[in-house]
């Protein structure tokens, strides 16, 4: 059997080693377009930050370790062009002669990934900006992060521009953060990205919030309502999955280019895979196809498709959307649908907010923890919620994923037999707590 597979990160290898473990026979061939294999792309703002000493650590496999031990047919600089899926055939460049290449298969997966966006504004070039996504572009920065440059805008506040804010402000540059939108961190409601923004203000990061960027111009960022200077820019306003090679196909795709796979990671397509970045994420809460890029769900859907291309039935469950963020000293965990998604979806739906303590009250390093739950007006059903704090905001969280994975009711979260001591939780975790007070 015949293997190809376009990408070489985390969904790509997964499925590599799937295939490689349950078929004796495969004969497995990887495209990649850089010349990096399995790396972990959410070190690298820490990377920057000097947290992480380099970009090696972050590399998972050597692309010689996957041609030695695994008998991979492991290439880089290959970029895949075009799919032919009536001849099975992949085509594409390879970069490090410049000559043409083909590549028949007998099954494929796309983990292309995706690119980050970067907006037509005047005055853009990509010698004046930078993007981190990759470990080319996290050396670029490191290099361009002199002494000489001391005011750093960032242009977008979801998960990459805050951890860029954080991990270059300890590196003593004066941060600036400009957000389109009336909150960072859209992936929380705005009372508790209000949070965020004063852990940001409290640390010196300066927030300017309802001002889009119209052009960019000897050294300085131009928004519709001001002009700032900035020694380095950072442009972090999102990803778009890398499938424009693919509109010949005939696969169907989502409007931002994602393509739409089952819960067997297939596409449209017989023999056509797709995972990671690139791909569709159903989710649990919307009960539909939905587009959440995120790493956990890229190494899961890599190693689900691997399995099912090796003959393995696999199901995806999917996702709910499951994140967290450390910023400064506090961390920040959602889960489910915010309100802004409820509003726009129609869907009844209370909350129950609470401010309360990470242990025990009484214990002497207790700290505040803010958690928010949103349930389903009517039947109850946990839609989401989002928690944050100093410390143990993510296990809160966790513990709601998998009430929404087994679609639990708030009333049911008091049923559950969370632990308890004195140093680590109340008698009642703040979970119960928030659904004893919707209550």
């Amino acid at each position: 059997m015949r293997y190809v597979i376009i990408g070489g990160d985390a969904a790509g290898m997964s499925a590599a080693m799937q295939i490689v473990r349950n078929d004796d026979q495969a004969e497995i061939t990887v495209l990649e377009k850089g010349s990096i294999y399995s790396y972990g792309q959410c070190g690298l703002p820490y990377v920057v930050g000097g947290l992480i000493e380099s970009t090696e650590k972050l590399i998972a496999r050597k692309v010689e370790t996957f041609r030695s031990k695994y008998g991979i047919d492991a290439r880089i600089l290959h970029e895949a062009t075009s799919v032919n899926p009536q001849e099975r055939i992949v085509t594409g460049t390879n970069h490090e002669n410049g000559q043409p290449f083909e590549v028949p298969y007998d099954k494929l997966l796309i983990a292309t990934g995706g690119s980050p966006l970067l907006p037509l504004w005047k005055g853009v070039t990509a010698e004046n900006i930078h993007v981190v996504k990759t470990i080319p572009d996290t050396v670029r920065l490191l290099n361009d992060l002199r002494d000489d440059v001391e005011e750093v805008v960032i242009i977008g506040a979801g998960y990459i521009g805050l951890e860029l804010a954080e991990n270059i402000h300890r590196l003593k540059k004066k941060i600036r953060i400009i957000q389109r939108g009336s909150q960072i961190a859209s992936m929380f409601d705005p009372d508790m990205a209000e949070l965020l923004q004063l852990e940001a203000e409290r640390n010196g990061v300066i927030v300017t919030l309802n001002e889009e960027v119209q052009a960019i111009e000897d050294g300085q960022v131009k928004t519709n309502g001001n002009t700032y200077k900035a020694d380095l820019i950072i442009v972090s306003v999102g990803i778009r999955p890398n499938t424009a090679f693919l509109k010949q196909t005939g696969i169907r795709m989502l409007e931002n280019g994602a393509i739409v796979v089952n819960d067997k990671l297939e596409t449209s397509i017989p023999g056509i895979y797709a995972a990671g970045d690139c791909a569709t994420h159903f989710h649990i809460v919307k009960q539909k196809p939905d587009y959440i890029p995120l790493g956990t769900t890229a190494n899961k859907q890599g190693r689900i498709a691997g399995l099912n291309m090796a003959g393995k039935l696999r199901t995806f469950k999917g996702v709910a959307g499951t994140s967290v963020i450390k910023f400064f000293d506090l961390i920040a965990a959602s889960t489910g649908l915010t309100e802004t998604q409820l509003n726009k979806s129609g869907i009844p739906y209370k909350t129950s907010s609470i401010q309360t303590t990470n242990k025990a009250g009484y214990y002497p390093d207790a700290e505040p923890l803010h958690l928010k739950l949103l349930y389903h007006r009517d039947t109850g059903r946990l839609l989401g919620g989002q928690a944050i704090g100093k410390s143990g905001a993510e296990k809160r969280i966790d513990v709601l994923a998998a009430a929404l994975f087994n679609r639990m009711t708030i009333e049911e979260l008091e049923d559950l037999d969370l632990s308890y001591s004195p140093p680590v939780n109340g008698v009642w975790d703040p979970l119960q707590q928030a659904a004893r007070r919707a209550k």
